[in-house]
């Protein structure tokens, strides 16, 4: 508390202290020695602050209030998925979910089937932090060849967040795609996501193609504003959308060879001779995943049978963590946002519980929802209608999947039960037809978490679907 100013008037015989709107006299202290005159001082002060502390209460600092998720959320995927809270079907021999979950919000999926065994909140819009590039791998990967070379512009690097991760990008030095690829995954640098914009036309063009490619993957809480998560006002997503974005790029064997790498080399600078000339051999420097589920710390063990996905830590977004993960024949995905819990590597701690809840749950629980397939695999797909506007966020995109996938009109509005026991039967429909993901986990390395001991050129599915290419003209990836 302030006490405030002592003030005397020349020629005037006594002072005042100001302190908080009240007015103390004092003798003047021109007239006393300087040692007492110190002493008077601070007796005058300590009784005043004491006279205050008394009777005036002082306002303690208001705790921020603790954010809620709307009162109705998207019903993309099921009705439940809608209803705030947490949804499970308890039932004998479902285990109990986990005790210490403090995540705004979380989802656990079976990655093949897309049946969500339990989730909470899924469908909260949040910022998504780092895991956001899971989605801008989805849209431009299949269009830049591995191999491809590009040298670094000044321009490709401008325009990134203060404060963004790096994984040390220099102008005028050349990097192949995979390099960069490496970069954004391992490192989760936002200097690679921008060079890889540029090279797919700009930045602009790229969030204009990762807001269509969520679109197409019905991840309507989702509205980008950065390809890289970092935050900006209206960057939003979901556990439910995240889980989506992980699910198709794990479709992908250059995704999945990235998102599981532990550990690569990055290619530096060129090297110099003693004269300070540079050479033509360049240097490289290691860098390591910062999925810690996938690399370890030195608290935390590397979580059994994990193949993947993205990590992510912003101001705004908190810890946001999507991962992959095998056992027994059984591949699950779990989503977490933004946990409270302040225990060491957090995020990741309440991902592993989930994932183990998931793997002892699933033989015996019922889901209480379904990740639903992308529009373009959907029976009739060409007639459904566009979806709302990213800032509406509404369930239109839901009802018209589930529309175009009755080819007999059996949807209509008089029944909300019926209504939804078609949905169901389409996605049960269309996941049959989905390629699943990889069912065997292999050894460390590029790729090893998720690449397939059958001989080399075979599916690396169990179910071997090919995919239709999607005109790139139309703006949609190609396979």
């Amino acid at each position: 508390m302030k006490v405030g100013d002592v003030t005397s008037a020349r020629g005037n015989p006594m002072g005042r202290v100001r302190g908080e709107g009240r007015y103390v006299r004092k003798v003047l202290l021109t007239a006393i020695t300087a040692p007492r005159r110190t002493a008077l001082a601070v007796s005058l002060l300590v009784a005043l602050v004491g006279g205050l502390g008394a009777g005036t209460a002082v306002a303690a600092p208001k705790p921020k209030p603790t954010p809620t998720p709307p009162a109705q959320l998207s019903k993309v995927g099921g009705d439940r998925l809608s209803v705030p809270g947490t949804q499970v079907n308890a039932a004998p021999g479902v285990p109990a979910l986990p005790a210490k979950l403090t995540s705004r919000s979380w989802i656990v999926a079976d990655a093949e089937t897309g049946a969500v065994l339990a989730e909470h909140n899924a469908h909260w819009q949040l910022p998504p932090a780092s895991t956001l590039k899971m989605l801008f791998a989805d849209t431009v990967m299949p269009k830049l060849p591995k191999n491809e070379v590009h040298k670094v512009a000044p321009s490709d690097l401008a325009g990134m967040g203060a404060g963004s991760s790096l994984v040390g990008i220099k102008e005028n030095l050349t990097y192949t795609v995979h390099d960069l690829w490496l970069g954004v995954f391992l490192r989760s640098g936002n200097d690679a996501v921008h060079v890889l914009s540029a090279m797919n036309g700009g930045v602009p063009q790229t969030v204009a193609q990762m807001n269509a490619e969520a679109h197409e993957l019905q991840a309507t809480d989702t509205h980008v504003v950065t390809p890289d998560g970092y935050d900006e006002p209206g960057q939003v997503s979901s556990a439910y959308d995240l889980t989506l974005f992980a699910r198709q790029g794990l479709q992908n064997p250059d995704f999945r060879e990235y998102c599981s790498t532990v550990n690569a080399q990055f290619p530096g600078d060129y090297k110099k001779t003693k004269q300070g000339k540079p050479t033509k051999v360049r240097s490289s420097f290691a860098i390591s995943n910062t999925n810690r589920l996938l690399s370890g710390d030195y608290d935390l063990s590397r979580y059994p049978g994990i193949a993947g996905v993205k990590n992510g830590n912003t101001t705004n977004a908190g810890a946001t963590f999507t991962g992959v993960a095998q056992r027994g024949g059984r591949t699950l995905l779990v989503t977490v946002m933004n946990p409270s819990g302040t225990e060491h590597d957090e995020v990741y701690r309440e991902g592993a519980s989930l994932l183990n809840w998931g793997f002892a749950a699933a033989p015996a629980v019922q889901p209480v929802g379904t990740l639903v397939p992308p529009l373009s695999k959907l029976p009739h797909a060409s007639a459904a209608a566009p979806s709302a506007s990213p800032q509406q966020r509404t369930a239109t995109t839901a009802d018209a999947a589930s529309s175009a996938s009755s080819s007999r009109g059996v949807w209509t509005a008089a029944s909300i039960a019926a209504a939804t026991a078609v949905v169901l039967a389409a996605v049960v429909i269309v996941v049959r037809r989905r390629r699943p993901l990889p069912s065997e986990v292999g050894p460390d390395g590029p790729g090893g978490a998720l690449r397939s001991r059958r001989s080399p050129g075979r599916s690396l599915f169990r179910r071997p679907f090919r995919l239709r290419p999607r005109p790139r003209s139309r703006g949609r990836r190609g396979r």
